[in-house]
């Protein structure tokens, strides 16, 4: 079986909102896609709460819905894996979000109904609702982007973007090895330097109200400077991959 759309969704420790998310995607793709094969890709990067217990049971409930457990790698470790399991499954197109109830399916179609014209389409926070030290990281990130590879992409990390499946796969086979700590920005520069249109829609991004945010466990500064090395150290490769991706 191959699907029209994958949509590919980590979460850790999302108890409190995962069966509404969840729900709010399924019937989203139900309502949307009533005749095609579509799936919600969740994927449980190990969490310690109940959102495991939440998701086996609401897989053998809800329709449109797969769930994979996994040890612990972070939400990059978790992307990545859910891309590999919407490219297993034949998805000719996959979309990715987060789990904790900022975004609203409402936006998709903002994305969608651009798909004929780039293979990969992002969004970007208008107004945003995060923590400083959130924000901080993306101007960090924006600017390093821009200064390493002469581009300007406005929330190049963003988890609301659409890709087109044969797209996503060359990508994935450009990814650097050993897996960056943000693997969506990476594909991103990729896709930009490519020659691909990325679009930088605006979106709706609302208030987190349940959960906790994992990245203020990490010291702002080592985000920053893991981040800024592994990009630089990309920059030599960039050539080489980009031409890779165009063959």
């Amino acid at each position: 079986m191959s699907y029209l759309l994958s949509i590919v969704m980590p979460a850790y420790n999302e108890q409190d909102c995962i069966e509404k998310v969840v729900y709010n995607w399924t019937n989203f793709l139900k309502n949307k896609f009533p005749n095609d094969n579509t799936t919600l890709i969740v994927i449980n990067d190990g969490s310690k709460d109940n959102t495991k217990v939440l998701l086996d049971k609401l897989q053998q409930e809800v329709t449109h819905l797969t769930v994979v457990n996994q040890k612990n790698g972070g939400h990059g470790n978790a992307v990545v894996n859910g891309y590999r399991k919407a490219l297993e499954l034949g998805s000719e197109y996959v979309f990715q979000t987060d789990s904790d109830d900022q975004f609203v399916s409402d936006d998709f179609d903002k994305l969608w109904n651009k798909r004929s014209q780039s293979q990969f389409i992002l969004g970007y926070r208008e107004v945003r609702h995060d923590a400083g030290v959130r924000l901080f990281i993306t101007k960090f990130l924006r600017g390093t982007i821009s200064t390493v590879y002469g581009t300007f992409i406005m929330d190049s990390n963003i988890p609301f973007r659409l890709i087109k499946g044969t797209f996503l796969q060359k990508l994935m086979n450009q990814l650097p090895d050993p897996e960056p700590f943000a693997p969506n920005i990476f594909l991103s520069v990729m896709a930009k330097k490519s020659g691909q249109e990325l679009f930088d829609i605006p979106i709706t991004h609302k208030d987190r109200e349940t959960g906790t945010v994992s990245i203020v466990k990490w010291n702002l500064w080592k985000v920053c400077i893991r981040s800024f090395k592994e990009l630089l150290r990309f920059r030599l490769e960039l050539n080489k991959k980009v031409k890779a991706i165009r063959a």
